[in-house]
């Protein structure tokens, strides 16, 4: 920041104006803000496609593993949603993730609970 300090008028400009003015203050946030997201939003919509036949395309020359890890992640999903649905206890899931592990389940089978810990066990750790 010091390079940009020492060497441009312009920055030293800007610095001086939002420093001393509100209005210039807000004015300069709003265009570093606004103009790059509108920017982002209107790159996105020039390069999203909403062409069936393209989509179509894509998913018949989709690799197999892709294709087993949508399955897999729609039947997680759907495991997950039923659970939200039938207002199970889903804590478990939570307690989990927070140990690094991923629980993998059966359809519809519910694991047991996870064990609670003791005070004396959390000290030890």
């Amino acid at each position: 920041m010091s390079l940009l300090w020492e060497k441009s008028g312009t920055w030293r400009w800007i610095v001086r104006q939002t420093r001393d003015s509100k209005p210039f203050f807000f004015a300069f946030a709003t265009v570093c803000g606004v103009v790059p997201g509108v920017i982002g939003y209107c790159v996105m919509q020039a390069t999203s496609s909403r062409n069936p036949q393209l989509e179509a395309h894509l998913r018949q020359n989709a690799r197999a593993d892709s294709l087993m890890m949508g399955k897999v992640n729609k039947e997680r999903l759907g495991e997950y949603l039923g659970e939200l649905q039938r207002k199970e206890n889903t804590n478990d899931r939570y307690v989990a993730a927070l140990r690094g592990e991923t629980l993998t389940r059966k359809p519809y089978v519910r694991i047991q609970p996870v064990p609670k810990q003791s005070d004396n066990e959390v000290d030890k750790k």
